[in-house]
């Protein structure tokens, strides 16, 4: 495979992933939040649960890159997978160093 092809299914899959977990943190905040969606956001801010929040959309990712898998598109599930890790990665800093 061509290595810009290949990028560039990373880089899709990468983006669908931000996506994902963007609907995911709206869905969680959503429906699973006793107050509308702006009060939560000031919740969240005051209690500092960022990353928590974070975490739990990131669950939308887990859907996704098995739609990729299903559909034999490996190199955009590896972009999901790739985002999985960064947002795991930024969340263990985020909660480690700036508590």
């Amino acid at each position: 495979m061509n290595k810009q092809i290949m990028y560039k299914e990373l880089a899709i899959g990468f983006i669908t992933a931000l996506i994902a977990t963007s609907f995911g943190c709206y869905i969680f905040l959503e429906f699973f939040s006793n107050f509308d969606f702006y009060k939560s956001l000031e919740l969240i801010q005051e209690g500092k649960l960022h990353g928590k929040v974070l975490v739990l959309g990131a669950l939308a990712n887990l859907f996704v890159f098995f739609v990729f898998v299903k559909k034999k598109q490996e190199y955009r599930a590896r972009g999901v997978l790739l985002e999985t890790i960064l947002i795991a990665l930024f969340v263990t800093v985020f909660t480690l160093f700036f508590k």
